[in-house]
């Protein structure tokens, strides 16, 4: 096992739907820029009410991801 060295982002993610929704967009869109996601831990959790209901909700997430060796940036296709 190779020993790795992550780097760690923050990124905020909201839904209407629920919290896990906000979480899957969170790490949805990092994923379309960054290689090597490799964890997450949920930091905060806010939302907003609306007509008494929950109208929206957001999470502050923490994200690692590896720092790569040299070699595997090359494999980019």
């Amino acid at each position: 096992m190779n020993d790795h060295v992550y780097k760690v982002i923050e990124v905020v993610g909201s839904s209407n739907e629920s919290i896990e929704a906000a979480v899957k967009n969170a790490i949805g869109r990092a994923s379309q820029t960054l290689k090597g996601l490799d964890w997450f831990e949920v930091r905060e959790i806010r939302g907003s009410i609306q007509d008494g209901a929950v109208g929206w909700y957001q999470v502050k997430l923490g994200i690692g991801f590896r720092l790569m060796d040299e070699s595997e940036l090359e494999d980019d296709d």
